[in-house]
């Protein structure tokens, strides 16, 4: 993997995210709403950016610990330039260690039924999928994605 250094979010990443939306996610601009300032601003401790020694956003993960003591994925991208280099995984693990230290149980991430990339990225990282009807609205299917934390 190219020399990137990972650390925790700041709102000029957002902003920098959000102008490259397409390297990160394609046409796939139902997803821009979902990148709220509050995850920066209330759960910046854990979202964290990954940047190139080029000083680019290469990727990025959203997440807290929610009060279940789930440490939720909200979203985590490897810009188009940077795939295949295990920085998604590398970004899981710097979350993961942030999580544990907040008392994180497990990791939960939800996709779609048809986003097989995601379902086979978190397959391979270790977590059991669940198909849960109605999880995102009527009628509306997600995968639940969970993965317990060693104790």
């Amino acid at each position: 993997m190219p020399e990137v250094s990972i650390y925790r979010v700041r709102d000029t990443d957002l902003a920098a995210i959000l102008r490259e939306f397409t390297r990160f996610w394609g046409d796939r601009e139902q997803l821009r709403p979902l990148h709220h300032p509050l995850f920066v601003a209330e759960f910046g401790d854990t979202a964290l950016a990954a940047r190139g020694s080029d000083g680019q956003v290469r990727g990025y993960l959203l997440g807290f610990v929610a009060p279940t003591r789930d440490a939720y994925v909200h979203l985590v991208a490897v810009r188009d330039d940077a795939r295949g280099e295990g920085l998604g995984q590398h970004l899981y693990a710097a979350f993961t260690e942030l999580a544990a230290a907040r008392g994180a149980v497990a990791l939960k991430a939800i996709t779609s039924p048809d986003n097989e990339g995601s379902q086979a990225f978190h397959r391979a990282l270790g977590f059991t999928l669940t198909r849960v009807e109605d999880y995102g609205g009527a009628g509306q299917a997600r995968m639940v994605m969970r993965k317990p934390l060693p104790n």
